[in-house]
């Protein structure tokens, strides 16, 4: 049998760590990334959802704008109330009312671009 001679073998391990380290800091900050974007889809539908619910509750588009506003208290930078549209400034019932949130989610890291443009629809029944 031939003997294994293992000095040949020194800092192996450690090019290939330098070798696959880059990659594996790439995926994981990308997992933080979709992380953070997703979180924010999530808070801006539900922010469209309170708006259209509380337009076809009260048919008052600055309530509803203030309900979309309070319910995402988390994102940063904050939703404004320019980032808020309605299908109709009205609400009768009997009809429907779209609300949809446009936003722009800045990424946490500039890696993949500076921001990625999020969209929350919602519809609701007019009249409860």
């Amino acid at each position: 049998m031939r003997r294994l001679n293992w000095k040949h073998e020194r800092g192996a391990v450690a090019v290939e760590f330098a070798l696959v380290f880059p990659i594996l800091i790439l995926v994981l900050v990308g997992i933080i990334e979709y992380g953070a974007v997703f979180n924010a889809q999530l808070m801006v539908t539900g922010a469209a959802r309170e708006a259209a619910r509380s337009m076809a509750l009260t048919s008052n588009t600055g309530s509803a704008t203030s309900a979309a506003l309070a319910a995402s208290p988390a994102l940063v930078p904050a939703l404004k109330s320019s980032d808020v549209g309605f299908s109709s400034a009205s609400c009768p019932s009997g009809s429907d009312v779209t609300v949809t949130i446009t936003y722009n989610k800045p990424y946490l890291t500039g890696m993949f671009g500076a921001t990625i443009q999020l969209k929350g629809v919602a519809t609701r029944r007019c009249g409860g």
